[in-house]
């Protein structure tokens, strides 16, 4: 099967493409270097994954965020296309299976991280696949001026030209002018075909209220549309607090944030996507990757750091082409805050040096060394430790993971796994040998078949207690037990953030850091946040504020944002009501009742449009009433 709508219809269900997919994908498949601009809901993964199945081979994968990895990874597994992902946090062992795997085992996706391109080991078994294309997602990484800046994307063009890979498509939901070009030179693209789809969103309604009492506004929204939310915050407290706020209202809602627990977190999304909450209250944590159609209104109560990142966390609302909201409430308080906020995540030079070498010493790194595993990392454990201030060493930390010197994962939950180590064979003489353990070892060669020869497999342990009747803890001690006697590989399930040394542990003193671009970061963070605080402060068409920002040139107004409607009431208002006024005047009415009644009209030109009709003879005045004259 090779033709992209029958795989279309076979894996997705879908009977046609979306605007532009088709095009993008005839291109990938003409063998162009293809860039992609997708607004969010867009489409954009379906680009490159029919292609790919078009085609022999595997397809590689950049993406940066492990959470958008395991998710479409889990989607293709689940439409049966053989999808494997690659990250931080994952042993050596389990490396080096998911690679043979890519090498022998059908795989048709391999995703990864930029980082994970640059090993040595990962280079090597790369050049045994048959790689048919190469796919960037979210690549305006790639470009310093972009707002999510990822220097090891810098690597990608070096990898493709080493490996010889024929075709490679670069995707993104929000590229400036700069940034667009950016993504072409350093992917070193020939002859790129590039499609843009208009950011103009003809079904969402953007606006913004500048008020105080944001809470009751709040509520107001989300009493006036029907329909699920999302209600984006700053901080942890504030997503339980206004969560709690709009329980007590009577409004279905939950909270979700990186600190929950990765099993909480889970039910918590699971639970909103199928409509049994109505309203997420969250940090950015939540949303990437997660495709519901039916979102309503997207409510931000605070204000994010760029137009590039409200534009993607609006853009969850209205995916299925139905009208939908995106609002923005804000006081004055939170433009001073915002500017704070971006002005203190810009850290010095001395501060990046204290930060690494403290990070070095904590997991006992001596210089030069190289690690091949992350470690547990718990940010508040760490700062006590050294006695360092938390927001300026978070800070620390990520632009750290922007110089590509580490990498922190978020907490995410990572289910127990394991895989045998011994062959079948092997396998059955241990059983035969070890009676007490035979049991274990049958149910989950029940559940799981050969495949947990070849790779891991997730195991449930309360599940596999029931199953042989007994406890859950003893059957994960004698999981660990086959563990350390090297029968399986099993590994328990997690939520603790991984931190990874990237590169060999560096002297701090003569850390690689490039100074001028840190600072042309720091005026570009700084610029982002005035485009944001413009926006919230604008009487422009918000379609055309955004299609101007990601330079597309506005071909008229969307006419249903806040500010449009706003200017079409004023404009209306600048016309004197003679129709309305002789309409409503069929009924003898005060002066006061008719303002009431054209209470979109400025008294003035109520009280000139009784003038002039008193003038033409066309009403009379009795009794305090106007009346109009048959």
């Amino acid at each position: 099967m090779n033709d992209p709508l029958d795989i279309l219809k076979h894996y997705w269900g879908y009977e046609a493409f979306r605007p532009l997919q088709a095009d993008i994908i005839r291109s990938v498949l003409d063998g162009k270097d293809t860039l992609a601009l997708l607004p969010t809901g867009g489409g954009k993964s379906i680009c490159f994954q029919v292609p790919a199945l078009c085609m022999e081979g595997i397809c590689v994968v950049v993406s940066p965020l492990i959470a958008l990895m395991k998710d479409q990874v889990a989607q293709l597994n689940r439409r049966n296309i053989k999808a494997l992902a690659i990250f931080s946090g994952m042993s050596k062992r389990e490396i080096d299976i998911a690679l043979d795997n890519c090498i022998y085992g059908g795989v048709r996706f391999l995703y990864a991280s930029p980082e994970r391109l640059k090993t040595d080991l990962f280079i090597e078994r790369a050049r045994q696949m048959n790689i048919s294309l190469l796919a960037i997602d979210e690549a305006h990484c790639i470009s310093q001026w972009g707002y999510d800046f990822r220097p090891p994307y810098l690597e990608i063009a070096r990898f493709k030209e080493a490996l010889a890979i024929p075709k490679i498509i670069a995707l993104t939901a929000t590229a400036t002018k700069e940034v667009k070009e950016d993504i072409l030179d350093k992917l070193e693209m020939s002859e790129p075909a590039i499609f843009q789809k208009s950011f103009a969103r003809a079904n969402l309604s953007y606006s913004v209220f500048h008020l105080e009492g944001k809470e009751k506004k709040l509520l107001e929204v989300l009493q006036k549309v029907p329909g699920t939310s999302i209600v984006y915050v700053r901080s942890r407290k504030r997503a339980v607090d206004v969560a709690g706020f709009l329980q007590r209202n009577g409004i279905s809602s939950g909270y979700y944030h990186g600190g929950l627990n990765g099993q909480v977190r889970s039910e918590r999304q699971d639970a909103w996507l199928a409509n049994q909450i109505r309203v997420m209250v969250a940090t950015n944590a939540f949303g990437m990757g997660i495709d519901k159609p039916d979102v309503r209104t997207v409510i931000h109560l605070d204000l994010p750091d760029s137009l590039e990142a409200y534009y993607q966390e609006a853009g969850r609302a209205g995916r299925d082409e139905q009208k939908a909201y995106a609002v923005v409430l804000y006081h004055t308080q939170d433009l001073t805050d915002l500017r704070e906020r971006v002005l203190q995540a810009q850290v010095t030079m001395d501060v990046l040096k204290t930060t690494y070498r403290a990070l070095a010493n904590y997991y006992k790194m001596a210089i030069g060394s190289t690690s091949t595993h992350g470690f547990d990392f718990h940010l508040e454990a760490f700062t006590k430790t050294y006695q360092l201030p938390t927001r300026e060493t978070f800070a620390a930390i990520k632009k750290l993971t922007d110089e590509g010197l580490i990498q922190v994962t978020d907490g995410f939950h990572q289910k127990s796994k394991l895989i045998f180590l011994l062959e079948r064979s092997g396998v059955y003489k241990y059983q035969v040998a070890n009676q007490k353990l035979d049991a274990l070892i049958k149910a989950v060669l029940r559940l799981n078949g050969g495949e947990a020869f070849s790779n891991y497999v997730q195991v449930d342990e309360g599940e596999l207690s029931r199953m042989i009747k007994r406890g859950k803890q003893e059957v994960m001690n004698e999981l660990r037990y086959l563990h350390h006697q090297e029968v399986v590989d099993y590994q328990p399930s997690t939520d603790i953030p991984q931190l990874t040394f990237l590169t060999p542990r560096q002297n701090p003193d003569r850390l690689v850091i490039d100074a001028e671009l840190l600072e042309k970061r720091r005026k570009l963070a700084i610029a982002k946040a005035e485009s944001v605080i413009d926006y919230v402060q604008s009487d422009a068409c918000r379609t055309n504020i955004f299609q101007t920002y990601f330079d597309e040139v506005p071909d008229g107004v969307c006419g249903i944002c806040d500010n449009d409607l706003n200017k079409k009431k004023q404009s209306a208002s600048l016309e004197i009501p003679f129709e309305k006024v002789l309409q409503l005047l069929k009924e003898p009415k005060s002066l006061s009742e008719l303002t009431s009644v054209l209470a979109d009209y400025p008294d003035k030109l109520v009280m000139d449009a009784l003038r002039l009709l008193l003038d033409e003879e066309k009403i009379v005045e009795e009794g305090g009433k106007f009346r109009r004259l048959r």
